[in-house]
């Protein structure tokens, strides 16, 4: 308790109760809200969102190519404190998670609907679709994870600064105490409503799930419940105990499923098409990346590229601060290619896999899984593994899998939200305070659970919107302050 920031910590719960308790008793006029807000942000804040998620990915990448490049994140000496294999497996799993599988079927088909541009042409529009899926889940999601990451472990481990927001900014804003704690408080708030998103994808996915393959319907609230308590125990073992070695399972799992499907589907039409994939994403990632719909109806950008983009904003407190806290010992060029690249490059394999086993079955009619999606996301997945050997064995590993990731965001996101909720933070062989993760755990499932139920997955999205926007303004003066800051690291 003694490291425990009573006055963060105390405001951040009680704001953050006081929002679940308005949206919970006022259901149905939060979800009309929720709606609007949307709707209204996205049409006004589009090519905001768009110019700065482009800013994160040319400003990563730069950084690789500069002088500065060789600067190790804890002084000349450090030593990284996990292996290569355990890095990447535990900002993979903290990083995306629950979406790959929740999205992996249900993105690339929804893009083959609700697209505006595409023609008659299947196989051009197959391609767009499948670049549009890389455009929302590679290159430009994990370079705001980059660049925040790298400002947080910068200033850690360089400058021996707290694991907070605030401490990236500069001391004209670390020394205003009354702007620092608001701003540290509009970060816990943004990383609770991260996480939100995805334990709320999680619960219906399962639900989904178990009622495509056993017939059985359980409230989302239990589910909720039961995977809180997952998290819970998690949280009690720490970092190294807990997060690390779910971290290892998901790795595991993960792999020998993708391979799964890849061998179990039409492998040489995979191939082939992700090939093809990859050359359509470098010829059009600049057109997409920079598609406003100026001159349509913004209906597809609101759910699609807007709030992709939003929810990677949003998560990139959480996720940002906790690759920070493992990545001790790295040189800035390792974190970016280690957190940029590598993951981008396993979700191309992830979703060319999946998404292409479903776009294989459409070419061929083998099933309705246009219908599917549009039926329920949640079960998408489930569909494909239908066409499949083993079908019954996949969507069990699935579920299992669901559930491993599930936790892992919830311990992870518990973990870096007491890190922002304490004095000092957290250093490299620390946790922070174990009352702080277990009351942050237990608030990721209540506030899933309530705006579940004050508007579904939309109020989830909504609320990804509201908060991500603002975040990635102050992630931007972070990455601001993080390149004086490396200039100086070099003179002494």
């Amino acid at each position: 308790m003694n490291s425990l920031n009573k006055s963060r910590f105390l405001f951040s719960v009680l704001l953050l109760s006081t929002i679940t308790a308005i949206v919970f008793t006022n259901l149905e006029a939060s979800s009309q809200f929720f709606s609007t807000t949307q709707i209204a942000i996205s049409e006004s804040m589009g090519w905001f969102i768009i110019l700065t998620a482009n800013g994160f990915l040319v400003f990563s990448t730069y950084l690789i190519f500069t002088k500065y490049k060789n600067i190790r994140l804890g002084g000349f000496n450090a030593v990284p404190a996990y292996s290569y294999p355990n890095w990447i497996a535990m900002l993979f799993s903290a990083g995306l998670g629950i979406g790959l599988l929740f999205y992996g079927v249900a993105e690339p088909i929804g893009n083959l609907n609700d697209y505006p541009e595409m023609s008659k042409n299947l196989s051009y529009n197959a391609g767009k679709a499948m670049s549009l899926t890389n455009l929302h889940w590679g290159l430009h999601g994990w370079a705001v994870y980059s660049a925040l990451g790298l400002c947080f472990a910068f200033a850690s481990y360089n400058r021996k600064k707290a694991f907070r927001v605030s401490s990236l900014l500069g001391n004209s804003v670390e020394d205003n105490k009354p702007l620092a704690a608001i701003i540290d408080i509009i970060a816990i708030l943004t990383t609770i409503i991260g996480i939100s998103t995805s334990l709320g994808l999680g619960a219906s996915q399962i639900n989904g799930g178990l009622d495509h393959v056993f017939d059985i319907q359980i409230n989302e609230f239990i589910i909720i419940v039961v995977i809180t308590l997952l998290g819970l125990l998690s949280v009690c073992l720490g970092l190294d105990a807990g997060i690390k070695r779910l971290s290892q399972v998901n790795m595991f799992i993960a792999v020998s499923l993708v391979f799964a499907v890849l061998l179990l589907g039409p492998t040489v039409f995979i191939l082939n098409a992700m090939v093809q994939n990859a050359g359509v994403y470098i010829n059009e990632i600049i057109r997409l990346s920079t598609w406003t719909e100026a001159y349509n109806n913004s209906i597809y950008q609101n759910g699609y590229t807007l709030f992709y983009f939003t929810w990677w904003f949003a998560w990139a407190p959480f996720v940002s601060l906790f690759i920070a806290r493992i990545s001790y010992g790295r040189t800035i060029k390792e974190f970016i290619v280690g957190v940029l690249f590598v993951p981008s490059l396993i979700v191309f394999i992830w979703m060319g896999v999946f998404g292409n086993s479903a776009i294989y079955l459409l070419v061929n009619n083998v099933s309705d899984i246009t219908g599917a999606v549009s039926n329920s996301a949640s079960t998408a997945l489930f569909v494909l593994y239908d066409s499949m050997s083993f079908s019954f064995a996949l969507s069990v590993v699935s579920l299992i899998l669901i559930v491993t990731f599930f936790v892992t965001s919830s311990d992870s996101g518990a973990l870096v939200a007491s890190m922002l909720s304490s004095k000092k933070g957290a250093d490299i062989k620390g946790d922070s305070p174990l009352i702080s993760r277990v009351t942050w755990a237990i608030l990721l499932g209540i506030v899933a659970a309530v705006l579940l139920n004050a508007g579904g997955l939309g109020a989830l999205q909504t609320a990804v919107v509201i908060f991500g926007i603002p975040f990635s303004i102050i992630t931007a003066f972070a990455c601001r302050q993080l390149y004086r800051s490396l200039e100086d690291e070099l003179n002494n």
